[in-house]
């Protein structure tokens, strides 16, 4: 390899990695929309020239430029609260965001295959090999629904289109409009006009279409809006499980309520009553007794008992309705290492981070009904759940709100936890419903139908958010079909634009 090609290649693995970290700015608390289709602009002019036996390591250098940048977050979980010195918290981060970046290698990878060196196919393709890999993502090994382009649009001119489409349909429209700016560049260079205007087009009609759509409303609100209160205790994550601590909590969250007891809804976050739910009884009266007749309290409890399914006794991570309210809810997305552990006869005790507090959870079954909250249905969320966005959609059917509790005291000051925000975002504009969100430490807030923040508390304050939350009948086009459509729309592009579909152009040729 001659000098110049050393240098294009350490240019193109720079591209890739920027390309990759670009991504990150179109979350919050950066909001850099048109991020999106200019870091799919780079990472193709950096790739498209490779051949197909390259094409894993740019993707893999890509996913290392986004989740080294979006997702290192977990570093002060691992550092901070997993007990592991820094030199090992930062090796298991490096293979935290080593291993996500595996993804993006082998889509990169398939969309080589698939496309072979054919300049055309490879454009056509390339949407839709993200987004199916984007889609294995959301499942795989209990699946990383994390850090979607589609996500960054919440405040974009595509917003209007997640209840249609939902977030795969939006990144799908990001990831095309990101390769239309390259055919663009290819045609003005060439100065072909008239492909190139209609190019242009085409490629800007979703994002003029999506602000028109945004009056449409999908679903229909409540005459009477329900009075909310949420507490958010932000307990220090140190103390969470300590034994000496544990009244003090749950005293702080009831003095918190002193004054909302008499409110349509009452929110405590994820753990708020860090005992389980069968020594909780006494605790679990006292709250009926104070709340008013028609006011309901949800709340998140650790559950112990014997579980048909697992024929045995054991935790659950849960949220539980008391008062003008019943249901039990079982979480069923669990977190690795943090709920749970995999390979645990092998992990436990090796490191402090493979024995966190509470990291014994069992999953919960399917199909659980949703909470009651007086004559409404709230069907509730725990944490992590909130970012699966099929999950959601097919879980809000026949509801009137949704609800998520969470503890993101394990990522700090992080990006994190404001990003983990903007997906309930997300999942509100897909469904069309109002999502009160209850953390311990932030934040803390009301969404409404169309994914705006209508109030919220600050991060790391002590405080009550107060509020009106509307309940809604009706569906979204996406709670009907889930992702499919956008999933088929791609699969169809993989046919079409297999080899032997479409000729090439004699004077398009692709560098080895």
């Amino acid at each position: 390899m001659s000098l110049d090609d050393n240098r294009l290649s350490w240019l193109r693995a720079l591209a890739l990695i920027i390309g990759g970290g670009l991504q990150t700015l179109t979350f919050s608390p950066f909001g850099l929309t048109w991020f999106g289709p200019l870091s799919v602009l780079i990472i193709l002019l950096a790739a498209m020239a490779l051949p197909a036996g390259k094409l894993f390591r740019a993707g893999w250098l890509m996913g290392a430029g986004l989740f080294g940048s979006g997702a290192s977050w977990v570093y002060i979980s691992i550092s901070q609260y997993g007990n592991t010195s820094e030199p090992l918290a930062v090796l298991l981060t490096a293979i935290f965001v080593a291993g996500l970046a595996l993804f993006p290698a082998i889509t990169f990878w398939g969309w080589g295959k698939l496309s072979g060196e054919g300049h055309v196919r490879r454009l056509i393709l390339f949407p839709a090999i993200w987004i199916i890999g984007d889609w294995v993502r959301s499942w795989l090994l209990t699946g990383f629904p994390w850090l979607y382009l589609g996500t960054g649009q919440v405040d974009g001119p595509l917003a209007s289109l997640a209840p249609i489409m939902g977030v795969h349909g939006v990144t799908l429209l990001v990831v095309a409009t990101g390769a239309a700016l390259y055919i663009l560049i290819d045609l003005g260079r060439r100065k072909q006009t008239i492909p190139a205007v209609t190019v242009a087009g085409i490629a800007l009609l979703p994002w003029v279409l999506g602000p028109l759509l945004s009056p449409v409303s999908w679903t229909e609100r409540a005459e009477k809006p329900l009075s909310i209160a949420a507490m958010q205790g932000n307990i220090p994550q140190q103390i969470k499980w300590d034994p000496e601590f544990l009244e003090q909590q749950i005293v702080t969250y009831l003095r918190m309520s002193d004054e909302d007891w008499n409110r349509d809804l009452i929110l405590w976050p994820e753990t708020a009553i860090p005992i389980t739910q069968d020594q909780a009884g006494p605790l679990i009266d006292s709250i009926s007794k104070r709340l008013g007749p028609d006011s309901t309290l949800i709340t998140g409890i650790p559950w112990y008992g014997f579980s048909d399914s697992l024929e045995d006794f054991t935790f659950r991570n849960s949220i539980m309705a008391i008062g003008n309210g019943e249901g039990m809810y079982y979480k069923q997305k669990l977190v690795p290492f943090g709920e749970y552990v995999p390979l645990q006869q092998y992990l436990r005790g090796l490191i402090g981070f493979f024995d966190l507090p509470m990291s014994s959870f069992s999953r919960g079954p399917s199909d659980q009904p949703p909470l009651t909250a007086g004559q409404y249905r709230a069907m509730p969320f725990i944490c992590y759940e909130i970012a699966y966005p099929d999950f959601v959609a097919r879980n809000a059917w026949n509801t009137g709100f949704l609800v998520t509790i969470s503890n993101d005291g394990w990522f700090g000051h992080s990006i994190g936890p404001l990003q983990h925000l903007q997906i309930a975002r997300m999942r509100a504009l897909e469904t069309g419903r109002f999502v009160l969100r209850g953390t311990n430490n932030g934040v803390t807030a009301i969404i409404d139908d169309k994914g705006r923040i209508t109030q919220r508390i600050p991060q790391f304050e002590r405080d009550v958010l107060r509020g009106e939350l509307y309940p809604v009948t009706g569906a979204t086009p996406y709670m009907a079909t889930g992702s499919w459509p956008a999933l088929i729309l791609a699969l169809i592009l993989i046919v079409f634009a297999r080899p032997r579909r479409i000729p090439q152009p004699s004077h398009q040729t692709h560098a080895g």
